[in-house]
């Protein structure tokens, strides 16, 4: 089981990998009080989004070549230092020890690059509970799980949630068994729809 995450010390189990989305910002958040250092980061920055076009390439098309390649060029973006910008090279010290989680990939080609599917889905329920505060009991929140769950997954496999629960209260199978579904399509694409198998996504 792999988990991909954003990095949130609850989620580094059984076999991690990282967002790198998330991981950029660290990069995307320094500022540079010199040019020479706001250049710097302009460098790290695109070197960072060729290496993960680079990755995303890999996916479509592994090859042990190009395993070796990124591996290399991995070390070569983030390795380097810079001179007198602390805040940089404490970020690129990241990456470096964060190596292995974000290269995951190489190893498991069908595994997201990054975790925006699992913000996505989870921002309903964050958004519900700015404006209500929560559930007042452990039924409901398991309710407000169960539906939102159901909702994101109908809406993923292409069926109205109005209609689901009509087929569900009718008993007349007119949306059909969904885990069905997501077995049907996946063994039509031979990986699991939308999350691969040994994929669970973490935000």
């Amino acid at each position: 089981m792999i988990i991909l995450s954003d990095g949130a010390k609850q989620f580094a189990i059984l076999v991690h990998a990282l967002c790198w989305v998330h991981a950029e910002r660290g990069i995307r958040r320094l500022k540079g009080v010199t040019p020479q250092q706001r250049r710097e980061i302009e460098e790290v920055q695109l070197a960072l989004w060729d290496y993960y076009r680079q990755l995303k390439a890999y996916r479509d098309c592994p090859t042990d070549g190009q395993k070796q390649r990124l591996t290399e060029r991995f070390d070569e973006i983030f390795g380097k230092r810079y001179p007198r910008h602390y805040g940089l090279n404490l970020a690129m010290e990241q990456f470096c020890a964060q190596k292995k989680e974000l290269l995951r990939v190489l190893d498991a080609p069908q595994l997201p690059l990054h975790n925006n599917a699992a913000e996505t889905d989870i921002r309903e329920y964050v958004t519900r509970r700015k404006i209500s505060g929560g559930t007042r009991h452990d039924d409901g929140r398991r309710a407000r799980d169960t539906f939102i769950g159901l909702k994101k997954t109908c809406r993923k496999l292409n069926y109205s949630f109005w209609q689901y629960l009509m087929s569900r209260l009718k008993g007349d199978n007119t949306v059909p068994y969904l885990p069905d579904v997501i077995r049907e399509k996946a063994s039509a694409k031979n990986e699991v729809f939308s999350i691969p198998k040994e994929v669970a996504i973490l935000s």
